[in-house]
């Protein structure tokens, strides 16, 4: 029989995921990953947060009781202080933008439970992501694709996982949608199965990057120039850690006509105003590229690309450029290309790969 390690998070999806691979024969043991010191999570329930709290940690352990297999909780707030909080933290401050789901994806869940679970004799892990995983006789290569329900598609916050983590790991409710899920889980009589889905960065509950950068770092955030376009002085920000691109609201500043962030330059500790038509671009480098369906990008390839999570995936051209980086190259200029943030290549529903904008 085969034995499979299924992470938890308490929410209803890993549930399901838990749940189907127990009908399919599979050995389960289901993992809570603890990833915050106690203080920190009694502050996430006091914001009502629904993802890594203690109450997420009974939920998995309820569902693991009545599907009659092991639940244990690991300790990995070690590695996801260094490689997720710290990593946020540090990016903001460079005056990048980050997505902490994917360096949780790529450092915790599919890097550190995939190896403690191959060291203690299990064949694969498993998550609730919404993803499909295959593998293609014809270049021997596991492959991602999209999921069944679109609009729950994960491959996005996936691009990072290597063949070794894919020849290891399970999706089971790549070929369900949301609806089915909540309904098997509440025929099931699951504790869970219409518990809402977590939204939040799960340490940063109350959306207030600025202030967890402050306390994480200590270090505060300075005012500086608000800039035109033309580089002249229009006003003052609050600290570049307070903007992202694209941002329009919470500016602080009127100037008559809408303005949005365009640029961020740390160094001069100065933020750019423009108008709408200034957040466009029609190309981006990309660094740290993971390659999934094909080893070695030879030459340009035509693919489609998205820059953010909820975005639509536009048509592109894909080809190496000069020390390691990658080069998209979109048919029509995308709004608010954004350093930091993930650019994920896609053939059709096939997962090509992807990287960091820089």
């Amino acid at each position: 029989m085969k034995k499979v390690m299924v992470g938890m998070s308490g929410g209803v999806d890993s549930s399901v995921a838990a749940m189907l691979l127990r009908e399919q024969g599979f050995e389960v043991m289901g993992v809570t990953m603890k990833l915050f010191s106690d203080e920190d999570i009694v502050e996430a329930e006091k914001e009502g947060k629904t993802c890594c709290a203690l109450s997420d940690v009974s939920d998995a352990r309820s569902v693991a009781r009545r599907l009659g297999f092991d639940h244990v909780v690991f300790n990995f707030r070690d590695v996801f202080r260094e490689h997720v909080m710290k990593q946020f933290a540090e990016s903001y401050l460079s005056g990048k933008t980050p997505n902490p789901c994917i360096e949780c994806n790529r450092h915790v869940k599919f890097d550190k439970m995939l190896r403690r679970a191959l060291e203690l004799g299990y064949d694969y892990i498993a998550t609730g992501h919404y993803a499909v995983r295959a593998f293609d006789e014809a270049s021997g290569r596991y492959l991602l694709r999209r999921p069944a329900d679109r609009s729950k598609d994960q491959t996005y916050v996936l691009y990072s996982l290597t063949q070794e983590q894919l020849a290891h790991t399970l999706f089971p409710l790549g070929e369900l949608d949301k609806s089915q899920v909540r309904a098997l889980a509440e025929k099931a009589g699951l504790v869970n199965s219409n518990k809402p889905d977590s939204q939040d960065i799960c340490f940063v509950p109350d959306g207030k990057y600025a202030q967890f950068i402050e306390k994480f770092t200590g270090l505060g955030a300075p005012e500086g120039d608000y800039l035109d376009m033309a580089g002249n002085v229009i006003g003052r920000h609050r600290g570049v850690i307070c903007y992202t691109i694209g941002q329009r609201k919470r500016l602080g500043i009127s100037l008559g006509r809408p303005a949005y962030v365009v640029r961020k330059d740390v160094s001069a500790n100065t933020v750019t105003l423009g108008e709408e038509k200034d957040l466009y671009t029609d190309s981006l480098l990309a660094e740290d590229v993971n390659l999934i369906s094909v080893p070695e990008v030879e030459a340009p390839m035509r693919i489609t690309a998205k820059t953010r999570y909820s975005q639509t995936d536009q048509p592109a051209v894909l080809s190496k450029a000069e020390n390691g980086l990658y080069r998209v190259e979109f048919d029509s200029p995308q709004r608010a290309v954004t350093s930091g943030q993930a650019v994920v290549f896609y053939d059709g529903d096939i997962v090509v790969g992807g990287g960091t904008i820089v």
